[in-house]
């Protein structure tokens, strides 16, 4: 497969992951069909790209683990709904690939996290059933500026190693 092959791949998974990551909140069965991508992801990958997705993965579930104590989400699992975990695998496996392109120059990657993170928190709550108690405007304004701080860190993070 080709360089454009494997981006096109890439950003496919990406979609479809996000999707089977919200929708295995209420159809867990479909997180194995996660897995089973990711597995598939890490086969075609390099060999250290485990390292990347582990580390970004484990960094967002901390993350999402302090808004959650913090009050910004409330999950049924505490600290995270394994859904939730999985999608921050998906998000990584894209950060060396489909995504990278964001991090240069740096303001992409600012504008994207400002802007994407905020709204895929937002669908995702909605789709998975996710409480917001602060509401969907007061989240999407904590979300956005550590959004803007997430996203670039991790694609640099991510291209660096």
């Amino acid at each position: 497969m080709g360089r454009r092959g494997w981006l096109l791949g890439n950003a496919l998974w990406l979609q479809a992951g996000w999707w089977l990551c919200v929708l295995g909140a209420h159809w867990p069965w479909l997180l194995l069909v996660v897995v089973a991508g990711l597995a598939l992801h890490l086969r075609l990958s390099a060999r250290g790209e485990w390292r990347v997705l582990l580390i970004i993965a484990v960094a967002g579930c901390l993350l999402d683990s302090i808004l959650g104590t913090l009050g910004v989400f409330r999950f049924e699992q505490w600290p995270l709904p394994p859904w939730l975990a999985l999608m921050w695998l998906v998000l990584a496996s894209g950060m060396r690939h489909s995504l990278a392109w964001l991090g240069q120059p740096l303001w992409r990657a600012v504008l994207a996290g400002l802007l994407g993170g905020p709204s895929a928190y937002l669908a995702g709550a909605r789709l998975a059933g996710v409480e917001l108690p602060l509401g969907q405007l007061a989240t999407a304004l904590v979300l956005a500026p550590i959004w803007a701080l997430v996203l670039p860190l991790s694609l640099r993070f991510a291209v660096s190693r």
